[in-house]
């Protein structure tokens, strides 16, 4: 198992405007950088699936394998032997809204993917969940 996760308390987002910029999923590329396309066939919701194409790398599926509203969801992509789970939360703490993306890679090909895409996914991280806030801060702000 290999696993990496950033975390980001924000005061002034709302978990309205976090959750549109997370089931937008044609628009991820917004905020995430490491995104080149991605695409969804249905709607935003347990079960549903999806296609990926990471910045540099191949088009890859997904699943959607858990979705609350407003609370988190987890995206499922599939890699020879590996599977890795992109995990979204947020939740409502005393300091405001706290985001965390997280990655988490299991299966025999793991060592091999951690250390193949793991520092990619370690930068990207931190660079994806602060954009994310900014975008959210932003629209906010237009209304």
């Amino acid at each position: 198992m290999w696993t990496k996760s950033h975390s980001v308390i924000t005061k002034v987002a709302a978990k309205e405007q976090i959750w549109k910029l997370w089931s937008d999923v044609p628009n991820w590329n917004f905020w995430d950088k490491e995104v080149e396309t991605s695409e969804i066939f249905g709607e935003f919701k347990l079960g549903t699936k999806g296609i990926l194409k990471p910045v540099g790398g191949p088009k890859t599926k997904f699943e959607m394998i858990e979705c609350e509203y407003l609370k988190s969801f987890t995206d499922r992509s599939f890699l020879p032997f590996c599977k890795m789970d992109f995990i979204h939360t947020m939740t409502e703490t005393k300091d405001g809204l706290e985001l965390t993306h997280k990655v988490l890679m299991t299966g025999f090909m793991t060592f091999f993917f951690s250390k193949v895409i793991g520092r990619k996914i370690n930068v990207g991280l931190p660079i994806a969940v602060k954009k994310l806030i900014e975008i959210a801060e932003e629209k906010l702000n237009l209304l």
